[in-house]
């Protein structure tokens, strides 16, 4: 028996981080053709169970088209089920004017929830539990979760692992609280990257991230996993690559570089490297010290390869450097600034370096970013 993983879908996220405003749109309906392709393969793929565990939503009130999108695919799917765990973004105005929630649509509350699949063909007895947190509940949680260890337990949660319970934070779930619970599978949410990781020895437990990245703090691969049972056992788990489009972050040095150009060339030879589709999302990141001499025009390096990606940004986080003896003899309005400066004992050398860059910038016609 196959079943689909995900969370943290996030649909209706404004999108606008970075954006323009079409963008942004495009973006948006972009995460909720993500959620048709996950359904679609299940579809395909004879998955008729879905464990979405939270954050279905990015926010409490949620457009119509949102709304109808997921509802659409629960009523036109009657074949497979999903399990809704709401999470800390999740809308309350969902199910607002429905007049009966669709039998293959199951939910959960604030106290544990079970639901029970029996598969002869599979030989399979599989319990899904699922609570989500409050401030009420968070701290007893551990001791309420009875599991029949007879059976393939599947737990849904939706919080941020620790190794100790944290009572400041209801939202922290304490791994080691649930360690030799009987506890098979445990389908997390929350974080927005990919784990999976063994919880005891007789079980695992797994945040399979979002299903699009929606900032450079979400960069790589994303999607939803699919597990397997059978015989009440776990016999495979996979990451399905589901994501529209793909954000990535590369650190590129230029120390050595002496010119926009030399630039440019290390920034390509960087991406060449990577080989990221036309269709990705690319954050370059200057580093190293460079001359105090270097022509560095961002604009122009960031033209460059804007038409080459869905989104290109450059930040520049390299430095300085200053070979001051270049300067001590030089009769001129450069060589004395050099030297005021290097001789104010006031300044650190972060300091005087970035003042001395700002000078020469400005006395040789050159605008300093």
């Amino acid at each position: 028996m196959k079943l689909i993983h995900c969370a943290d879908l996030h649909l209706d996220s404004d999108m606008t981080s970075n954006l323009t405003k079409e963008k942004a749109k495009e973006r948006r309906t972009e995460l909720l053709v993500t959620f048709q392709r996950m359904i679609t393969y299940a579809k395909e793929n004879d998955v008729h169970h879905i464990l979405i565990s939270g954050d279905l939503y990015d926010k409490k009130n949620i457009s119509s088209t949102a709304r109808n999108v997921f509802l659409t695919a629960v009523t036109d799917n009657k074949d497979i089920i999903f399990y809704y765990l709401k999470g800390n973004h999740d809308a309350e105005s969902l199910f607002i004017g429905m007049n009966k929630i669709p039998d293959n649509l199951k939910l959960f509350g604030t106290e544990w929830t079970e639901y029970k699949i029996t598969s002869e063909k599979d030989n399979n007895n599989i319990v899904i539990s699922g609570i989500e947190l409050t401030a009420d509940n968070s701290d007893i949680i551990y001791n309420s979760l009875i599991l029949d260890n007879n059976c393939f337990n599947i737990v849904m949660l939706h919080g941020q692992e620790t190794l100790t319970k944290n009572r400041n934070e209801y939202q922290s779930i304490s791994i080691r609280l649930l360690k030799n619970k009987g506890i098979d599978y445990l389908a997390l949410g929350h974080v927005h990257s990919y784990k999976k990781e063994k919880l005891d020895a007789r079980g695992i437990y797994c945040y399979p991230g979002c299903l699009e990245g929606r900032g450079f703090d979400e960069c790589g691969e994303h999607g939803f996993v699919v597990i397997e049972v059978n015989n009440n056992t776990l016999t495979s788990h996979e990451m399905i690559q589901a994501a529209s489009r793909c954000l990535y972050e590369i650190d590129v040095d230029i120390s050595e570089c002496l010119n926009s150009s030399e630039i440019i060339n290390n920034i390509q030879h960087a991406l060449d490297m990577k080989h990221y589709s036309s269709s990705s999302m690319i954050k370059v990141v200057l580093t190293g010290n460079i001359n105090v001499n270097c022509e560095k025009n961002i604009e122009y390096i960031t033209m460059m390869f804007c038409d080459k990606y869905y989104y290109f940004k450059l930040y520049d986080h390299s430095g300085i450097k200053i070979d001051y003896d270049n300067f001590l003899y030089e009769n001129s309005v450069k060589g004395e600034l050099v030297r005021l400066v290097k001789a104010d004992d006031a300044l650190d050398d972060d300091t005087k370096a970035a003042i001395i860059a700002i000078g020469i910038k400005a006395l040789t016609g050159e605008e300093y970013i």
